[in-house]
């Protein structure tokens, strides 16, 4: 009786493990990400905790965070260059990402909403 509970058990074990490796796989380069924010100068108007002349990226991830369109309106934030109102009231054009990689750009967002 015991053979028969424990193969199916063993098999749970094994794709637990798998998806659990594959999950971390994906995980967010963070060097890769800051390095991109930097080389634009996304830090200029945003902090990772703290409102600057743009919302912090905590902030950002919490509005965001679990919206089946939240990264799709941070991708258009960030390849468009959308008119966006800042902290102040006032309006300006969001910079436009200098890279066309979609990994990087991918790798960027996904880092904004992990924050």
């Amino acid at each position: 009786m015991k053979t028969r509970f424990a193969q199916p058990f063993l098999l749970v074990i094994a794709a637990s493990v798998c998806l659990i490796s594959t999950a971390s796989l994906a995980a967010v380069d963070e060097e890769a990400a800051k390095a991109t924010a930097k080389r634009n100068d996304c830090f200029k108007c945003h902090a990772v905790d703290k409102t600057k002349k743009g919302p912090s990226y905590k902030s950002v991830a919490e509005k965001y965070k679990g919206k089946a369109d939240g990264e799709e309106k941070i991708l258009k934030n960030i390849t468009t260059g959308p008119k966006v109102k800042l902290e102040d009231g006032t309006e300006e054009d969001h910079k436009i990402i200098d890279t066309k990689d979609k990994a990087e750009i991918k790798n960027l967002i996904d880092w904004i909403l992990s924050r």
